[in-house]
């Protein structure tokens, strides 16, 4: 992806002597930081590695998102610091309290400890017709969440899905769980772009897609 192709308010900066992709806010994770731009590590985020192996996301800068699988906040923090109001949605109690510590300074960061298997229990605080829905939820049935998601999905919006293939099924090849969670994405979803995730992420396959 080239530099015109991110979002606004991703770039690449010199950071630790190296060339790396960035977003401006407070550190969340240790990631190194210069002048007030924190190192996105595409290795400990699906959507990064995306943003690195050149997805083509839809991305410009200040969409309303909702993030499924928000975990400790290490991706939707980068995420809130380019985006617009950011609904993270996290179920386990433990790493949900470090995404409210990361959500403390950015005003447009909303954890929302809920099950994101569950849409109707957060309906209510997501705002319908969301620019983005980004998902990294590793459990049994990631397609079937995604699905049961695209109602706060604008008729013009990306789903930016990352699927790991051993939280489906840890016995079948890789390429036959992926196979089956696109026919299930087809359900709800057009595909725009796939792509293995391996460089970054072992086992997991990139998903753009839009509403029907």
């Amino acid at each position: 992806m080239t530099d015109a192709e991110l979002p606004a308010g991703v770039e690449r900066r010199e950071i630790d002597g190296e060339t790396r992709l960035a977003t401006r806010g407070p550190p969340v994770y240790g990631e190194p930081t210069a002048d007030g731009w924190r190192a996105w590590d595409p290795g400990r985020s699906k959507l990064g590695g995306m943003f690195e192996l050149g997805f083509e996301t839809g991305l410009s800068g200040g969409e309303t998102v909702l993030y499924l699988g928000a975990a400790s906040g290490t991706t939707v923090s980068h995420v809130a610091d380019f985006a617009g109001p950011t609904y993270a949605v996290e179920f386990a109690p433990r790493p949900a309290r470090d995404l409210v510590e990361a959500a403390d300074p950015r005003d447009r960061l909303f954890p929302l400890l809920k099950d994101a298997r569950t849409p109707e229990r957060y309906a209510h605080v997501v705002e319908s017709d969301v620019d983005a829905i980004v998902q990294d939820v590793a459990t049994r049935g990631q397609a079937a969440v995604a699905v049961r998601n695209a109602r706060f999905l604008a008729d013009d919006g990306r789903l930016l899905l990352a699927i790991k293939a051993r939280s489906e099924d840890v016995t079948a090849a890789p390429e036959t769980v992926f196979e089956g969670a696109l026919d299930r994405l087809r359900e709800a979803y057009e595909i725009l772009e796939t792509g293995r995730l391996d460089r970054f992420h072992e086992d997991h396959l990139g998903v753009v897609a839009t509403p029907r």
